[in-house]
């Protein structure tokens, strides 16, 4: 399969030229969305949210993952990782910094391929999309291998507000499996206790618990979080 980790949104022409794209040149690969609104031009929140979710798919699973503020300049070199069997195709801008700390085997390729008409604004389309299509059909990564190394040093867990998801429900970079389910966080003045889930605590209740993905989130019971609390991407929390 071919996953979509990226900020393009739902609105607008992009998925569909994506995916249009890896129709052409990969049809029997199975594309699936699973994030179109990550963190826009946000590299480092992204990180988080990758090594998360990405837990989740097979061996040999495909990421495009393409958020890129600094698209057309090739400041951020287009790179393919292999991490333990996956594989990871993008701008090398930190959105694999995480993911590959975590990882256990590692494979690096920086792409040299270009296509014959290259964009300057749409990266994904032209270059990172043909690439993950060469990947599925079993082609040779098309570039030169080389060292990779973290180029940020970001934490091992970020104690931010990383996504908001459409019900106000806010994530954070934090592994709930580092803090512990007695934890208190503390938001601004505000001192958030764990649930195990939303039915655990009335409606209207401000917690936080462990997400699917492992990451502590909070929420509100049949509330939005993000609008009790103010939350916005990029806010920092505290134990």
């Amino acid at each position: 399969m071919i996953v979509l980790f990226t900020d393009y949104g739902h609105e607008g022409p992009y998925l569909g030229q994506v995916e249009a794209v890896l129709s052409q040149r990969a049809p029997n690969a199975r594309v699936i969305r699973l994030f179109v609104d990550a963190p826009s031009h946000n590299p480092r929140a992204c990180a988080y949210l990758l090594a998360a979710y990405s837990s989740g798919f097979p061996q040999q699973a495909i990421f495009f993952t393409v958020v890129d503020p600094g698209v057309g300049s090739f400041t951020d070199r287009p790179v393919i990782l292999k991490i333990d069997n996956q594989w990871f195709v993008g701008p090398d801008n930190g959105l694999f910094d995480i993911v590959a700390r975590r990882g256990q085997k590692f494979e690096s390729w920086q792409i040299s391929w270009r296509p014959e008409t290259l964009s300057s604004t749409f990266h994904g389309r032209d270059l990172y999309a043909p690439v993950c299509a060469m990947i599925f059909n079993h082609h040779s990564p098309p570039g030169e291998t080389f060292v990779w190394t973290d180029q940020h040093g970001w934490p091992d867990d970020l104690n931010e507000i990383v996504y908001i998801d459409r019900f106000g429900n806010a994530m954070t970079g934090i592994r709930a499996a580092q803090v512990g389910n007695t934890a208190v966080i503390k938001f601004r003045n505000q001192d958030i206790l764990n649930a195990r889930t939303f039915s655990d605590v009335v409606p209207g209740s401000l917690f936080w618990f462990e997400n699917s993905g492992g990451l502590v989130e909070i929420a509100v019971n049949q509330g939005s979080a993000a609008e009790k609390l103010g939350m916005k991407i990029g806010d920092q929390v505290k134990f």
